[in-house]
């Protein structure tokens, strides 16, 4: 069985590794390598450096539409292309590409979160469970017909990277044990019910501003949704700081002030929200390294009593 593999992040590495000991694995295609970090150093995207470990050739083209990367596909000539967080949509071209189809497996349980941020959706809106899809694709937005699917329930202090290494382990597992069941004939499609489907759109940069005019557990758990990228920051005298774990409190004993102020919390503190209170936990202050509040208040005390927006 000649297998096309694309995929970018992380997430997808199990599977690649698992597919290629299964597999005739012929080519990965992937996303381009992206500049990061302050020097703007090309990094290659983890998908590239484990194919690179398995000898498979590579692709990365900007946009798969391209006609070189449709020839270059052709060329390998798959049986069965299998998608995990590739981060490109397939044109009709290449759907139809394979004998055996395109299958995709989404880090949801679709029709729920289909789109580009699975992982965030369902934490952001407190879920208690989400999961892998094994689906048929067509040319739309995680919209062809389920194959097979596995549930995971989120534990209360799930964040985007623990539960993306657990969706990440549960997607291989969930291919080992149906695509060779798929590729038997096995598993009939069935179709999405589109009166459940919602959408997780891609996150940028500036979601990581938090409005504090929202409930304090729905900024807990954007907290969490959104670590470690991009991220979640209140401004302090105009400036970012960054929110790296924080907690959801009833507003008990009358806890009084303007929204944003800054007020005592055990050893730590909390802030005033549009609903309860939000207990900050660790914080990252401009050009220095994350640090509990405790310690962060025993260098700026002033941070107490504090308005941040």
């Amino acid at each position: 069985m000649r297998v096309v593999f694309m995929g970018s992040p992380a997430f997808a590495v199990p599977t690649l590794r698992w597919l290629a000991s299964a597999y005739e694995v012929v080519g990965v295609v992937t996303q381009p390598d992206r500049s990061a970090g302050r020097g703007r150093q090309l990094v290659p995207p983890p998908v590239k450096l484990a194919a690179i470990e398995l000898g498979v050739d590579i692709l990365q083209p900007m946009r798969l539409r391209e006609p070189a990367a449709t020839e270059v596909i052709r060329s390998w000539q798959p049986e069965l292309i299998l998608v995990a967080a590739f981060g490109q949509i397939l044109r009709p071209e290449i759907l139809q590409l394979p004998s055996r189809g395109c299958v995709n497996l989404h880090a949801s349980l679709l029709p729920r979160h289909r789109g580009a941020a699975p992982i965030p959706a369902a934490i952001l809106a407190g879920d208690p469970e989400t999961g892998i899809t094994l689906m048929r694709m067509d040319a739309g937005l995680d919209t062809g017909p389920i194959l097979a699917q596995e549930a995971l329930a989120l534990s209360p202090d799930e964040t985007a990277l623990s539960l993306g290494e657990k969706l990440a382990k549960l997607a291989k597992q969930t291919a080992e044990r149906y695509l060779p069941r798929y590729l038997a004939g096995e598993l009939p499609p069935h179709p999405q019910d589109e009166a459940l489907a919602t959408y997780a759109p891609m996150l940028r940069k500036h979601d990581s501003r938090m409005d504090l005019a929202q409930p304090a557990e729905a900024l807990a758990r954007r907290v969490r949704a959104y670590h470690p990228w991009p991220g979640t920051h209140l401004l302090w005298r105009g400036v970012p700081l960054k929110i790296l774990r924080a907690r959801a409190m009833p507003r008990a004993n009358g806890a009084a002030g303007p929204l944003g102020r800054v007020v005592r919390e055990g050893t730590g503190v909390a802030v005033i929200c549009g609903e309860g209170k939000l207990q900050l936990l660790e914080i990252q202050p401009p050009g220095k390294r994350s640090m509990t509040v405790e310690a962060f208040l025993n260098g700026s005390p002033e941070f107490l009593k504090a308005v941040l927006e």
